[in-house]
């Protein structure tokens, strides 16, 4: 479970909460749980070394509680490289070729990135888009738009022939 599917579900808990006091005592509850699992993972950040810290970074699940808790030791550039070149094997994950950084506004949260050319079959770049999206919640969530460009097209190969046209001989 990711960071942002904890946070919906507690969101949907706390909005089934009815009657006076009840939403409040809910948040609050969910406040001190947030400082207790804060502090331990706090804990547990300066204990571990840091390789050993680094291999959990590319696990979503923790990842987002790292940023959450504001423990992550990478800056917001490293961590929205980390959700556009996840490792292979991780399930879901979007490869580099599907999107590359081209900017970051931290003034507004803008994230620019750009697809690589089409190649003519056009297919899943929904898919992508959603894939790319999803990684920069868990790792980024400084992220509040994505702008999308298309890297320019590469000119076309020039074509050779084995001999002149029969016109020009």
């Amino acid at each position: 479970m990711t960071a942002e599917t904890c946070g919906l579900r507690v969101q949907e808990a706390l909005d089934r909460l009815t009657g006076t006091g009840a939403r409040d005592a809910g948040e609050q509850l969910v406040r001190e749980l947030m400082a207790l699992y804060g502090e331990g993972l706090a804990a547990l950040v300066a204990a571990v070394p840091p390789q050993a810290l680094a291999a959990a970074l590319d696990d979503p699940a923790a990842a987002g509680l790292l940023v959450l808790h504001d423990l992550h030791p990478e800056d917001t550039t490293a961590r929205i490289r980390r959700a556009l070149n996840p490792p292979a094997d991780r399930p879901g994950a979007a490869p580099d070729a599907l999107a590359e950084f081209a900017g970051f506004d931290p003034g507004t949260g803008a994230l620019t990135l750009r697809r690589p050319p089409a190649t003519g079959c056009g297919c899943g770049s929904s898919d992508v888009t959603e894939r790319v999206e999803g990684a920069l919640a868990c790792h980024a969530p400084e992220v509040t738009s994505v702008v999308w460009e298309t890297a320019p097209a590469a000119p076309p190969l020039l074509q050779i022939g084995t001999r002149p046209p029969a016109a020009a001989r």
